[in-house]
């Protein structure tokens, strides 16, 4: 009646030692580190940085605990935080000496302890949230304005190029602000155009005006187009601004909208502001130009002369200087996708898909240019850097596009990463600046966990005096139920947040209220004259329903919180939910199997230690049920 099967103790002695495992690293804390990574996409971060921050550590007197190559970073951590600062500094100095153009972020971080064990088994503590951590908060403001002119831009050549190609003679078009004007001098050229823009160009809306004998048309974008304008902005500026950030290496940053046109960035760990603006600020342009290939054009490429009138000067990678028109043919908004391949020789290249009129502009400009060479810059703090410069073998439509020659397979992924990169839609600018500090975060930590210790030690208290050995049942399944909790958090890699630590303290009181229910039917049972066995027995049995309903409605409360909420509510309803679903396994599953390994193999049971049952006929003592 009270046994459980052997399969049933190995569920829940696997689940203990799972559980144990990966909630462990919690336990070690977090050490202060520098993290370097590339200030410029061109720059690589491989084994040979490695070797250059320990040369630098080393000439600095400097001795790290730890320095180990993590993705696209370089991380070594120390024992104190006077380590920490004076290894930033001689990295600084090492690998940027010149601080006008440096190569390298060096920042200040803070990495977790975890043995070398417990990592190779996949195991790492939860994320710390700002208010745990410490960090920098930022909120930008999204210049929607520049957004809406860029736009203006782009349609005012669009329909350049329509009124051309469909020869409307008109007398000019310019923008002016958000809105397009477009001069005739009759009437007929002015229905033209007007019939034109209403056929290809559903975003505009225009307006007539008559100026003596000229004819003007003023054509602006709809309120609804203006509207998705700005959404995509917003939306692209999120996306560039998570691959630039991601690239650091931070752990779990906020990103998120709020409002119409701002922007909230959170970096846990980073203890440098002005680094955080560095990497904010990271946001690269692309651009594709014809190379100048005139006399004058390839005297300046060699050095021997100046950059002709119309022209600028960059560099390639290899330090080879390209003089490249200023005419931009295309930028990074007409590009869709970029991966690394080969060509048709099995060489390296890269692969570009472009939108449809990036495919049609650039179809153009390989028909009239074979021959020539073509220039991909990308810009990133106002430096232009030439990441290749094919020459046009032929026409090329379709919109998929190939960039091949001397590179290598590394190379190939690197270029295709660069332009997946993107750009700014539009600018943005720092509004809101916050630092929270690592000494305040451990406060945090501390009054946060110190709550649930102290939650969780009167509970066990209360729970032994009042239900003796199943009392003790009851403390067991809520530190099983703690543990598992913050296993499974670790395991999904949630951050956690003081609303969480909230979330985690109630998850306490509801995994005991469960097997308050079940202890109280037991006795109920007991009352009623059942022996122990059956009173066991039917306690866990009639419990369960009661407990079902009552944890499934909570959970779908906190659902509710989960996908309508945001923020530390959705941090509060993350541990919530996963906390409830833990709860009913150990108040229920993980509680009676150890009811069950202690009392179940006695057959002839006389008394249970659950505290005093009160009958109506008198206080009866529970170890004396009949």
């Amino acid at each position: 009646m009270n046994r459980y099967p052997l399969w049933k103790y190995l569920i829940i002695s696997v689940a203990l030692v799972i559980g144990a495992l990966y909630a462990l690293p919690n336990l070690f804390g977090e050490s202060p580190a520098v993290q370097v990574s590339a200030a410029r996409s061109s720059v690589r971060i491989d084994s040979a940085t490695v070797n250059r921050v320990e040369q630098a550590l080393a000439a600095a007197s400097l001795k790290p605990s730890l320095i180990q190559l993590d993705g696209n970073s370089v991380k070594a951590r120390f024992e104190t935080t006077d380590d920490q600062i004076k290894a930033r500094d001689a990295l600084e100095r090492d690998l940027n000496p010149d601080a006008t153009n440096p190569e390298h972020v060096v920042a200040l971080n803070l990495l977790p302890r975890t043995p070398a064990w417990l990592a190779a088994l996949g195991a790492s503590p939860m994320y710390l949230g700002l208010d745990l951590r410490g960090g920098v908060h930022f909120m930008l403001q999204v210049d929607m304005p520049a957004a809406l002119q860029r736009r203006t831009d782009v349609l005012t050549g669009d329909l350049r190029t329509a009124l051309r190609e469909r020869s409307v003679r008109h007398s000019g078009i310019s923008r002016s602000g958000q809105t397009i004007e477009i001069r005739a001098r009759d009437a007929q050229t002015a229905d033209a155009a007007r019939a034109l823009i209403q056929d290809q160009f559903a975003d505009l809306e225009v307006k007539e005006t008559v100026e003596g004998t000229e004819y003007r048309l003023i054509a602006s974008l709809r309120p609804e187009a203006a509207r998705l304008v700005q959404d995509q902005a917003l939306k692209q500026n999120m996306t560039t601004l998570s691959n630039r950030i991601n690239e650091l290496g931070v752990a779990e940053p906020v990103i998120q909208q709020q409002g119409a046109d701002r922007i909230v960035v959170q970096l846990p760990g980073v203890q440098d502001t002005a680094k955080a603006k560095d990497i904010l600020g990271r946001t690269a342009t692309l651009e594709v130009r014809l190379v100048d290939e005139s006399s004058e054009g390839l005297s300046a490429e060699r050095g021997n002369g100046a950059v002709p009138f119309g022209s600028e000067r960059y560099l390639e990678r290899n330090g080879q200087a390209v003089i490249v028109k200023r005419e931009v043919l295309l930028t990074g908004e007409n590009l869709t996708d970029a991966q690394a391949g080969f060509d048709d020789t099995q060489q390296a290249a890269v692969h570009l898909t472009l939108d449809a009129k990036g495919a049609r502009i650039f179809r153009d400009v390989t028909r009239e240019n074979v021959g020539k060479r073509m220039a991909i810059i990308l810009f990133e703090k106002g430096r232009g850097e030439v990441v290749t410069a094919p020459v046009i073998r032929t026409e090329i439509g379709g919109g998929r596009v190939q960039i091949s020659g001397a590179m290598t397979t590394v190379e190939a992924n690197d270029t295709a990463l660069l332009l997946r990169a993107g750009s700014l839609a539009a600018p943005m600018e720092i509004i809101e600046e916050r630092t929270i500090g690592p000494s305040l975060g451990a406060e945090n930590i501390a009054k946060g966990f110190n709550s649930v210790i102290w939650g969780f030690a009167v509970i066990v208290l209360f729970m032994c005096v009042y239900y003796m050995l199943f009392g003790m049942v009851s403390s067991l399944s809520l530190g099983f139920n703690l543990v598992l909790l913050v296993a499974v958090l670790s395991m999904l890699q949630a951050t956690l947040t003081l609303p969480g630590i909230a979330a985690m303290a109630l998850a306490l009181g509801m995994a005991i209220d469960s097997n308050v229910l079940i202890n109280e039917r037991v006795r109920e049972e007991l009352r009623r004259g059942s022996s122990p066995q059956v009173a066991i027995n039917a306690g866990y049995d009639q419990a369960w329903g009661t407990i079902l309903d009552s944890n499934v409605t909570t959970l779908i409360a906190g659902v509710a919180l989960l996908l309508f909420g945001s923020g530390p509510v959705r941090g509060f309803a993350v541990v919530h939910c996963i906390g409830i679903l833990t709860s009913m396994f150990s108040s229920v599953f993980f509680s009676r199997g150890l009811v069950n390994f202690w009392y179940g193999r006695q057959k002839k049971l006389k008394t249970v230690s659950i505290g005093t049952v009160w009958r109506p006929d008198g206080p009866v003592p529970a170890t004396k049920a009949d």
